[in-house]
């Protein structure tokens, strides 16, 4: 009997703990994909302006980087990744269904359903560093550009199941609410998956093999306050980690969400509200291809295949803002492939930039650096996308134009053989 009950808590492998991961992040995916595809039209239904939907969106995209600052070195200190990781996905489990709630409030509504739009936004800030580092450990034998990108295009399916989910809900009943509140089965699902996940897999307080003989990270509660801060927003961390992390924030800055996109088609009678979620999986599925093609290609030739992203976003708004259905749906195409680099791919190259045991922190800081951008990028899209799409397509492009340039001298610095760390 003792035999049975250990091999069946034997230690799963990389490949297999990536699968997992891809299946919790799948339920999960279902329930806060589902949300984002109505979160613009949910909110205007209930009264809410477009600068409102682009403030809320952007808002949320914000803390679920920024605040990231705080919970990435806190995984790194306490080693209580898993902890962090099962109250995350709870946020989201609980959050989400409880939107269901928000048209019964009159008034009050708005505000409600933003606060729970935030909070689980808090949600994905509290687990994202902890699992990314667990992930990395693990893909570190799969090839860390695969292992994203199999973890992503499996959550992806989810980001795809979600959508439809709502739009069959929607267009049965007419209205959002029910098939928010149907969203809480996958969450539960979600829930009991990573707990028996959390049983199957080590603990990733251990470094890389090629970390071990580094010095232990140092004693973060005998630093004071300002060495605190210091090791909080990365300030011991490579210089190329933080001009990368620039040049992703620039680039995500000029991809607006989908919320203030698709605000904008429903107003301009080009996609009925029904539909909304379908356009959105069809975007998931886009991202699940992109991950996928990146990923493998980032394993072979490195950094130099994201110089792609900045001209995929540049090419978004004129698309979307468009005034046929055919060319809106093609920039929510690039708008998905787009996506799809930058929640994958990129966090393979920041765990080549960073030694194992800073991981976290570093995915934090380059998270909320990320935050920032996706903040300033839905208020600027919030404001212009109405009555200046044009300005807008060349505030975005001039955002591209810098991104490109970071991207492009951090590639050279590579190729001549300068170290990444």
């Amino acid at each position: 009997m003792r035999a049975v009950t250990e091999t069946a808590r034997r230690p799963w492998t990389p490949w297999r703990t990536v699968v997992a991961f891809g299946l919790v992040s799948l339920f999960a995916d279902m329930v806060y994909e589902g949300m984002r595809s109505v979160a613009g039209p949910f909110l205007g239904t209930l009264g809410a302006s477009a600068l409102t939907v682009g403030l809320v969106t952007g808002a949320g995209e914000a803390v679920a980087l920024v605040l990231r600052l705080v919970t990435g070195p806190w995984a790194d200190h306490s080693g209580r990744h898993w902890r962090l990781t099962v109250v995350g996905y709870a946020m989201t489990a609980v959050c989400v269904p409880l939107l269901a709630v928000a048209p019964a409030l009159g008034a009050a509504g708005v505000a409600v359903a933003a606060a729970l739009i935030l909070l689980e936004r808090a949600g994905k800030a509290v687990r994202s560093p902890a699992k990314s580092a667990l992930l990395a450990r693990m893909a570190a034998s799969t090839g860390r550009g695969r292992g994203f990108a199999v973890h992503k295009a499996m959550d992806q399916v989810g980001a795809f199941a979600g959508p439809l989910l709502l739009a069959g809900v929607a267009a049965a009943t007419g209205v959002l609410w029910p098939g928010l509140a149907l969203l809480a089965v996958p969450g539960a699902i979600c829930l009991l998956l990573l707990l028996q996940l959390r049983r199957r897999v080590p603990a990733v307080a251990d470094p890389d093999p090629d970390d071990a003989a580094e010095r232990p990270a140092p004693d973060l509660a005998g630093e004071g306050r300002d060495g605190l801060v210091r090791r909080m927003v990365g300030a011991d961390l490579p210089r190329e980690l933080h001009l990368f992390s620039l040049a992703a924030a620039l680039a995500t800055a000029g991809l607006m969400t989908f919320g203030v996109m698709s605000y904008r088609f429903v107003e301009d009678g080009l996609v009925a509200l029904a539909a909304v979620p379908l356009v959105y999986a069809a975007a998931m599925a886009v991202e699940a291809v992109a991950a996928l093609a990146t990923g493998d290609l980032f394993d072979r030739h490195g950094g130099r295949v994201l110089l792609v992203v900045p001209l995929v976003v540049a090419a978004v708004p004129p698309l979307v803002f468009g005034p046929t259905l055919l060319a809106v749906l093609a920039g929510v195409v690039l708008w998905g492939l787009a996506t799809g680099v930058l929640d994958s791919t990129v966090k393979a190259c920041v765990a080549e930039l960073v030694p194992s045991r800073r991981r976290a922190t570093a995915y934090g800081v380059f998270a909320a650096v990320q935050g920032l951008g996706a903040l300033a990028g839905g208020a600027l899209a919030g404001a212009l996308a109405t009555d200046h799409p044009l300005l807008l397509t060349g505030c975005v492009a001039v955002l591209q134009v810098l991104s490109f340039g970071l991207l492009a001298r951090l590639t050279l610095s590579a190729r001549r053989g300068r170290p990444a760390a």
